[in-house]
């Protein structure tokens, strides 16, 4: 291997040895000040207002969208920008958490004046313990490292990986001391896979109307295939004069009876059909359905309403589409 390269994957090692202790000397810091910390976010009637300036901003947009992902209300603020009128976004019902390494950031600096004035409570995540962001804010977060992984020790690398694990701190425990449940978490992510898990019921997917096969008890075999043929679920349903289920009739017992060698000729639904068949309700999440067709080996499942009377049907097929499996 070239001496160069060598070198490369050196420091590249010492950059995560580095880092990777950053993270655990956070350990000991953490105290009754992260306790209180977490109980002025966790009682804020209104947001958690992150701000910072730079790499630090960077960190803090990130830990903004963690927290209002996982229950609790945020938003990021840019320190500069608060200076030309954002300011007015900021609440006394707000707390703020202010994140800067030095802590003497000079855009952050300027608002934590008016910030007291308001009687805005202030959060400091900060490496400067004696900075002027420690000395304006109710709680200090002690995110200080031993030394930055840039070989310079002057671009935020440790110290910025300090701040966001920090931030994962605080979001972690708060959503716990809110009893945050997956269910919550989809709500705030309708457009990802849990979203569509947690969130899309059977009613939401389902064929209903004539898009769902059905015949009666006495339709005779040539009816009960034109009906499977025309509707492409893979199996009718058969249903009394009220709607009641009675059985259903798939492609898979199509190939059971030919392989009988069955006269299909003079049979009636009621003779073919399979009775008592999976059924599921149309509030019952999509993902429930998947289940189902998984644990029995089937391709789709009647839906019913609480009398037990058809009202849809949905095969694998319409959860693919949905993007539930």
């Amino acid at each position: 291997m070239p001496a160069h390269n060598a070198q490369t994957l050196q420091l590249a090692r010492e950059t995560l040895d580095i880092e990777a202790a950053a993270l655990l000397g956070l350990k000991a810091k953490l105290d009754e000040r992260f306790l209180k910390a977490v109980d002025m976010m966790l009682g804020v009637q209104g947001r958690v207002v992150v701000t910072g300036m730079g790499k630090s901003g960077h960190i803090g947009r990130k830990i903004a969208a963690t927290l209002a992902s996982t229950g609790t209300p945020a938003m990021f603020v840019h320190p500069a920008e608060a200076s030309h009128g954002d300011l007015g976004m900021i609440k006394t019902v707000d707390v703020v958490l202010g994140i800067s390494n030095s802590g003497e950031s000079d855009e952050l600096v300027a608002i934590l004046p008016v910030l007291k004035r308001q009687g805005v409570p202030l959060i400091a995540m900060t490496g400067g313990l004696s900075s002027s962001l420690a000395r304006h804010a109710d709680v200090v977060l002690d995110t200080s490292v031993e030394k930055e992984a840039c070989p310079l020790n002057l671009a935020p690398t440790a110290s910025t990986t300090a701040q966001l694990a920090m931030g994962d701190a605080l979001a972690v425990a708060l959503l716990d001391a809110r009893g945050f449940k997956p269910e919550d978490f989809a709500r705030s992510h309708p457009g990802g896979s849990l979203g569509r898990k947690l969130l899309t019921h059977v009613g939401d997917v389902m064929r209903k109307g004539d898009e769902v096969p059905r015949v009666g008890p006495n339709a005779s075999f040539s009816e009960l295939m034109r009906e499977m043929s025309s509707k492409g679920l893979g199996a009718s349903s058969v249903v009394d004069d009220s709607g009641q289920v009675l059985g259903v009739f798939t492609d898979g017992d199509l190939r059971r009876l030919i392989e009988k060698g069955a006269d299909l000729r003079g049979l009636k639904a009621r003779d073919v059909m399979h009775p008592q068949p999976r059924t599921i309700a149309a509030e019952a999440l999509a993902v429930e359905a998947a289940e189902m067709m998984e644990l029995h080996r089937i391709t789709s499942i009647l839906v019913v309403d609480d009398a037990g009377c058809l009202c849809g049907a949905i095969n694998t097929n319409d959860l693919m589409r949905a993007k539930v499996i």
